[in-house]
């Protein structure tokens, strides 16, 4: 399925020749948000091979760093943009993506191959635990905002408690980082399944292949950007919805088709460890890294996401911890995590713009 989406690549040209040629925005958002699924799936290849060759620490330091590249070039060029509100509701949809939409895909397609499907339970829970504090982390800004009413004087104090979150979230991970590669690592060994494309590439092949992916990544982010304004606009769709829904899905398509693919050969620890923990890379990793380059080029972005962000994304670890807690998952719950993202993609859908609070 991974070498099926290579075909997409034409879209990488298609893309540019669009751009240059002052083409509606809609057909440059769409060719090149098509465009950077290959060249994320590519990343992802690239990253693996060499995290095989560099061995378990430094392997999974690269993975971590790597594993959400597309998201993370993306949003920095949101950021330079200014479009911080897609910029945010594109964590808040990676992390919605993630746990509900591609869980649910892994575990309805595992399901049906295969009656039951057992996943490491403790290390599970322990993921949701971690996207438990994710959520308050997301969930704080907003209660300070509602609670001072948003005054104009508690903007700076708004600013310093995002900023002060994300240095708490970011030491976290790096914890997190330890406790998986080193102390506990035992219970994540369910998921070192190699791929054969990354045993099969070279360390020089696939250090190329990973400046030459995230450069053209680079590129189309900075043209699918570039076109959000006038798609949201021609589709009639809000910038939070485009964010939260389109961009999210774009950034994490190769992700999508690696966590279903091992679910059907009967790996739903990995495939549970792809999901979970790609969100709260998101979480931790992604959203802190996010603050503090935003302040480094000037434009400041606080954690302060709207009130359905943070509900949405609250009832989503709660549901996905329910699915953990006993280390075993059918057809059923991947049903019902799939029903959850509708639920909630349709709620975006119908969200008034004025309901976004900056």
């Amino acid at each position: 399925m991974e070498h099926g989406l290579d075909a997409l690549l034409v879209f990488v040209p298609i893309a540019v020749i669009l751009h240059y040629a002052h083409a509606p925005g809609f057909w440059v958002f769409a060719a090149s948000g098509v465009a950077i699924v290959p060249l994320a799936g590519w990343m992802g290849r690239a990253t693996e091979a060499l995290a095989e060759k560099l061995g378990a620490g430094i392997g999974g330091l690269l993975n971590a760093t790597f594993g959400n590249a597309a998201e993370m070039i993306i949003a920095v060029q949101g950021l330079r943009a200014g479009l911080t509100e897609v910029v945010k509701a594109s964590l808040t949809g990676s992390i919605l993506g993630n746990i509900l939409l591609v869980l649910g895909l892994s575990i309805l397609g595992g399901g049906l191959k295969h009656k039951s499907q057992k996943f490491n339970s403790t290390a599970a829970t322990m993921s949701a635990t971690m996207m438990a504090l994710s959520a308050i982390g997301l969930m704080v800004p907003a209660v300070f905002h509602l609670v001072t009413g948003g005054q104009l004087a508690q903007a700076r104090a708004e600013a310093n408690l995002s900023l002060e979150i994300s240095i708490v979230l970011f030491a976290t991970y790096i914890l997190s980082l330890i406790f998986t590669l080193r102390t506990h690592k035992d219970l994540y060994l369910g998921t070192s399944h190699p791929h054969d494309e990354a045993v099969a590439m070279s360390p020089k092949a696939a250090a190329l292949i990973l400046v030459v992916a995230t450069g053209l990544v680079a590129w189309m982010s900075e043209l699918l950007v570039s076109a959000v304004e006038p798609a949201s606009q021609a589709l009639g769709l809000t910038e939070v919805f485009v964010g939260v829904i389109l961009v999210a899905i774009v950034g994490n398509a190769a992700e999508h088709s690696t966590a279903v693919l091992v679910a059907l050969k009967n790996q739903m620890d990995l495939a549970f460890h792809i999901a979970v923990g790609s969100s709260m890379q998101i979480a931790l990793f992604v959203a802190p890294a996010l603050v503090f380059l935003s302040y480094a080029i000037g434009r400041p972005m606080n954690l302060l996401f709207t009130s359905f962000e943070v509900v949405t994304v609250g009832l989503a670890v709660l549901i996905v911890s329910l699915v953990a807690v006993d280390g075993e998952s059918n057809w059923m719950e991947g049903v019902l995590l799939l029903a959850v993202y509708l639920i909630f993609a349709i709620a975006f859908f119908f969200l008034p713009p004025h309901l976004v609070i900056s």
